[in-house]
């Protein structure tokens, strides 16, 4: 609000500094369609924000920024969600631990239990935290048998039980090429750990992966430690080097098997094979693992639900 120069100077002056009093002991909290409270996240100004004015009563007119017209709101079960995320982040709590109780989380965080609930809800979804019956919620873990197969959409044909193996055919330390370096949010010709493995389900082969991880993330991978481990991948990325695929992202194309292909999938030279690339990435949406796969698909499918 702009003063009349006639009230002079000293009274331009009471009226900035009660606004300013006023401005930093109001809190707007708005309500959602589901009724939950959302936190304004831009104050209240006394002067519009595309006004600039000085006390002798003069005001001129500035470009007013794309955002000032537009205050962001952030429910408050959100923000809860970031906080927890912040603290799975940090390894306050870590895979496969449990969590503090609602009521807990909600005495830390100064708002309701439903509020944690919604939160936790959201991030049992995204499968982050696993909820037991009678238990409580836990961090994640890819040691867990429902979250070992999370990111393998390859399915068989048939309901019987198959026995998986996992071959390493080489491990080694190369410089990133451009495209991967891309992918990996690193500079080309970073260091970088090349793996190449087969996967075989009651012992045909059918999967032949390489994958690509950040030199420095990985640095004391091996191929002794990749051969002799015998759980899932991801799981000795979680325990190991501390870093937890949370999300990924694949292109599905169809290819044809080459020379190396075709001998290590044993299967014709030229055969018709599906190819997934994939973009895993941890917390903060940080991108840690290109992996590029072929499928021999005469006994699988891919399988995804869409919702």
């Amino acid at each position: 609000m702009l003063m009349p120069a006639s009230l002079g100077l000293a009274t331009w002056y009471v009226n900035q500094y009660l606004m300013s009093y006023i401005r930093h002991i109001i809190a707007h909290f708005l309500l959602d369609d589901n009724g939950c409270f959302m936190v304004k996240s831009e104050l209240m100004s006394s002067i519009p924000s595309n006004v600039s004015s000085d006390p002798a009563g003069q005001s001129a007119a500035v470009p007013a920024s794309p955002s000032a017209s537009s205050p962001t709101f952030s429910p408050l079960y959100q923000q809860i969600k970031a906080l927890i995320m912040q603290r799975l982040q940090s390894g306050e709590w870590k895979p496969g631990e449990l969590i503090p109780s609602e009521v807990e989380l909600g005495n830390r965080f100064k708002v309701s239990q439903g509020t944690v609930r919604k939160a936790i809800d959201e991030l049992a979804a995204e499968n982050l935290l696993v909820r037991r019956q009678g238990k409580g919620t836990f961090v994640a873990t890819h040691h867990e048998a429902r979250s070992q197969f999370r990111f393998l959409r390859l399915m068989p044909d048939s309901d019987q039980p198959q026995v998986t193996d996992k071959k390493v055919i080489e491990l080694k330390r190369l410089r990133a090429p451009a495209e991967i370096a891309r992918l990996l949010g690193m500079k080309s010709g970073d260091s970088a750990v090349y793996v190449k493995r087969v996967m075989a389900f009651d012992g045909v082969p059918t999967i032949l992966e390489e994958l690509w991880l950040p030199g420095a993330l990985f640095k004391a991978l091996t191929l002794e430690r990749l051969v002799e481990y015998k759980g899932p991948m991801y799981g000795l990325f979680e325990t190991e080097f501390g870093t937890r695929m949370i999300r990924a992202t694949e292109q599905i194309r169809a290819a044809s098997a080459d020379a190396d292909a075709a001998q290590l999938l044993a299967v014709e030279k030229s055969s018709p094979l599906l190819c997934v690339e994939r973009v895993s990435f941890t917390y903060g949406d940080k991108p840690v693992e290109v992996r590029r796969g072929l499928y021999v698909t005469n006994r699988h499918h891919y399988q995804n639900e869409l919702n």
